[in-house]
């Protein structure tokens, strides 16, 4: 570790909170030893310390690293052969993705998240097929070993699921109803899938333990959804989180679908469902929370409870818009998460913070949020405060962690670019991964002139390339053949047992039925 100066046309700093959000121009910051030190004027600086190494020049923009707050995995579904469909659909579709290298998947997503200025990433891993821990260690060592070796940081968040692996009923249900052979094959699957809850808790506890020093790696706790966990399992998670200060982080209303199962099993809401099992509380992040009411949004705001907003998943898997207006409006903390992957396919945050900026502008005159500082605040601290990482990363300022990243402003402001146009929403609207130049985490320059620099990515491609090449195992062949026969089981029930109207009024912009009569026909 030494000591640099990382150098910008315009230094963001103040992202706590989008009021204090501003871009010091012709700044630096000074980091020594992985923490940010200082900043203030370039010349002030650049003289106080001559001989110290200097990144960036006076066409760079200096911004805190972006927090990925909900990733998953590295190759995509399409990618493996599924397509988009509803979300309870796709449970059942994504059986047919085919196994993956753990270490050589993470790197994949890995590179394209530092590649677009994201330093930290909350990683959500799933529940290996197999009920043994062995199984589950043999991917979280990989996937951990990856982001170290890569040098990004991440908290890892272990899941927590005991029901209702399929649909959002008892797999007694489920299996009663179909064609006894098929229901043979699930069966099997389903007791290959079940890890009690204590070992699963176990799990965590020792992983917790095993990286409580680590510098750039934390673990954390993911219930996995209302749906997937029984009451006394949610308690369980509850408690455990508790005694070891953990953050949890769990799916919740992503669907209007899991809407309509939290009123039938608890008679409220999902999340006020949980703040009676004790769960409510600035441990606690909702990811997507896109069926959230106005209140459960006062019972985040009252309580401290993040949410995570995944726009480009809800938009692909038909899952709704999130009510990211009256989430801000309330001052609850939001986090951004890509999930599976962006709009484009891929891990490309700045595409993503443009998704959030534009999806949720309401037609009108208005000029509510999200403003293009509230986009990034929830891209950075926002982000920071669902991990276990809280304050020392998400804003440049003396004391946090030296996690940053420098855009090349001409990649921005070519061909022309007025000056009145301040730099943040200049990022916001123009900038892609192309104008990412220097990514640095803890102080370490991990992407140098755009390309990884700890790793060859080229290399790491390759080979990941190299292990699909071989044709599909008898598991994973089953697993597709297993898919296609239960799929239109699933979809059946989801057709008799729910409206598949409920709830859509809520997205219907051009809603002609409420509109004035002169609106529709000219009258």
């Amino acid at each position: 570790m030494g000591t640099t100066l990382v150098r910008g046309r315009f230094v963001v700093a103040g992202t706590r909170h989008a009021r204090t959000v501003e871009a010091l121009r012709d700044a630096a910051v000074l980091e020594r030893d992985g923490v940010v030190v200082e900043i203030g004027p370039w010349k002030e600086l650049s003289a106080r310390h001559p001989r110290v190494e200097v990144i960036g020049s006076p066409e760079h923009v200096v911004l805190p690293g972006f927090v990925n707050a909900h990733h998953h995995i590295g190759l995509t579904p399409v990618q493996l052969g599924v397509r988009d469909d509803p979300l309870e659909l796709w449970f059942i579709t994504r059986m047919a993705s085919r196994d993956v290298d753990p270490y050589l998947d993470t790197l994949y997503s890995a590179f394209e998240m530092l590649r677009t200025g994201v330093t930290t990433v909350q990683h959500i891993i799933g529940l290996a097929r197999g009920g043994d821990l062995d199984t589950l260690v043999q991917r979280l060592e990989p996937t951990l070993r990856a982001y170290d070796d890569v040098g990004m940081r991440v908290s890892l968040a272990l899941p927590v699921r005991d029901q209702n692996f399929f649909t959002y009923e008892p797999e007694a249900e489920l299996l009663g109803r179909l064609p006894a052979p098929l229901a043979a094959r699930v069966r099997q699957l389903i007791d290959d899938m079940v890890v009690p809850v204590r070992d699963q808790l176990d799990l965590f506890e020792e992983f917790a333990r095993r990286y409580a020093n680590h510098p750039r790696a934390r673990i954390q706790l993911a219930p996995a959804n209302l749906h997937w966990l029984s009451d006394p399992a949610l308690e369980a998670v509850g408690d455990c989180a508790e005694r070891h200060a953990a953050p949890m982080h769990i799916h919740l209303v992503e669907s209007a679908y899991q809407h309509e199962y939290a009123r039938r099993r608890t008679g409220t809401t999902a999340l006020r469902h949980l703040a009676r099992l004790g769960l409510a509380g600035p441990r606690l992040t909702v990811g997507h929370g896109t069926w959230l009411d106005h209140d459960d949004i006062e019972l985040a705001a009252e309580s401290g409870i993040h949410v995570c907003h995944n726009c480009s998943s809800n938009l692909r898997l038909r899952s709704g818009i999130a009510p990211l207006q009256m989430l801000l409006a309330r001052e609850v903390n939001v986090a951004i998460g890509i999930d599976e992957a962006g709009i484009n396919d891929d891990r490309d945050m700045l595409q993503e913070l443009r998704m959030v900026l534009n999806v949720h502008r309401s037609p009108g005159m208005g000029d509510g949020p999200p403003q293009p500082e509230q986009v990034l605040v929830m891209a950075t601290a926002g982000g920071a405060r669902t991990t276990p990482f809280g304050d020392d990363i998400g804003e440049l300022a003396p004391g946090r962690a030296a996690d940053l990243v420098t855009l090349r402003w001409s990649e921005i402001a070519q061909p022309y670019l007025d000056d009145a146009m301040p730099p943040v929403p200049a990022v916001l609207h123009r900038a892609r991964g192309a104008a990412v130049d220097t990514v640095m985490v803890g102080g370490r320059v991990v992407v140098r002139d755009g390309e990884i620099a700890t790793l060859d990515r080229r290399a790491a491609l390759d080979e990941l390339a190299r292990t699909l090449e071989a044709p599909l195992r008898p598991h994973e062949e089953e697993r597709r053949k297993l898919a296609a026969e239960l799929l239109p089981h699933v979809r059946e029930y989801y057709a008799r047992e729910y409206d598949p109207a409920m709830g859509l009024a809520a997205y219907r912009y051009n809603d002609f039925t409420r509109a004035p009569r002169s609106a529709v026909d000219g009258g």
